[in-house]
């Protein structure tokens, strides 16, 4: 190959980077602008009673139908429509962002393990509401248990010989089999449909569920963006952060905690069964395409907001369940991925 000719292959490698990452960029402030708005329907609706937030949120209805007019439904101008539309959004945001870390350090089944005993948060809390008179909210018991849970896999994880998914698989089981166990026990005291709470449900995602999953992935996205750099030396180089006196088993609980976080909220509409693909599907097609861990972190995050949105509008039209939709098109994307790579990989070879 000629100079000349290495000299466009260059500048045709650079307009195309330039190009790609201002896809990229575009794609995250649309992103981030949706997250907000979605953020500010949740508050207005909670602040209705208040003169200007009350139009505020009217506004929201107008435009809920308007959207109906023109793409032929009638579900956007109902509240609880825009409820569980925020709470996918947000699941779509702050999944992908726990789950990149979670994939490059091989923890992907740990999602699975935290939903499972996020389950067994739901069925103490059916439990103690049919038997007492405690009534608090059933995700706010989930959202205990799983921190608990979390935070016994990270104590077992340290404290046995066993090889990292040893305890991750016992906590797993063991988690779900309590959770069934209670639920057996208890049926008939509640009318919860626990089926919500396995396969997930859009339509039934509460107004307390979506305040509750802007307020963690509030702090998720904090939380992450403040110990970014501790998070990712402990994912490419624990031993190194070690010697460097990091407190690796401080960030490692930090890291799985966020994760239970993350997971409650997202069964609302996922479902305990579906729950850990959106940890783990856009991180898989993000990184066929990405050139480094912020390019990955990035294009996960558009990956899992393409697939919310996607898979909504799929759930929508042909009233099929969201969270099945969801992880069906989020797949979609991950073989598109497989795809692009491949063919990036031979243009490269041809040049």
């Amino acid at each position: 190959m000629s100079e000349e000719s290495v000299d466009v292959v260059e500048r045709e490698g650079i307009a195309e980077s330039l190009g790609v990452g201002a896809v990229q960029v575009a794609g995250l402030v649309a992103t981030a602008a949706l997250a907000v708005a979605m953020t500010a329907f949740v508050t207005l609706y909670w602040l209705q009673e208040y003169p200007i937030a009350g139009g505020l949120y009217e506004q929201y209805l107008v435009a809920g139908g308007w959207l109906d007019y023109y793409l032929g439904t009638n579900v956007f101008r109902h509240p609880f429509t825009w409820h569980s539309l925020a709470t996918a959004v947000l699941i779509g945001v702050v999944a992908p962002l726990v789950g990149t870390f979670l994939v490059h350090r091989e923890m992907a089944l740990i999602g699975e393990t935290l939903a499972h005993t996020a389950f067994a948060g739901v069925a103490v809390g059916l439990l103690f509401g049919a038997t007492t008179d405690w009534r608090a909210s059933l995700l706010l018991a989930a959202l205990v248990v799983g921190i608990l849970g979390a935070l016994g896999v990270q104590w077992l994880a340290e404290r046995t010989d066993a090889y990292g998914d040893v305890p991750i698989a016992i906590m797993l089981t063991g988690s779900f089999a309590v959770g069934t166990l209670i639920i057996s026990y208890g049926r008939g005291l509640t009318s919860v449909n626990i089926d919500d709470y396995i396969f997930g449900n859009a339509a039934h995602v509460t107004v307390d569920g979506a305040r509750l999953m802007v307020v963690l992935s509030l702090l998720v996205v904090a939380v992450v963006a403040i110990t970014y750099k501790q998070l990712l030396f402990i994912t490419f180089d624990e031993q190194a952060a070690r010697v460097a006196r990091l407190n690796v088993t401080w960030y490692n609980a930090l890291l799985v905690v966020m994760t239970a976080v993350v997971v409650v909220g997202a069964m609302q509409v996922l479902g305990v069964i579906l729950v850990a693909g959106m940890l783990v599907i856009p991180v898989a097609a993000a990184t066929q395409l990405a050139r480094s861990f912020r390019e990955t972190l990035s294009l996960s995050i558009l990956f899992g907001q393409l697939s919310v949105l996607g898979g909504y509008g799929v759930a929508i039209h042909q009233s099929l369940p969201p969270g099945g939709s969801i992880i069906v098109v989020a797949i979609g994307f991950y073989l598109i991925a497989i795809a692009a790579s491949g063919w990036s990989v031979r243009a490269l070879s041809t040049h």
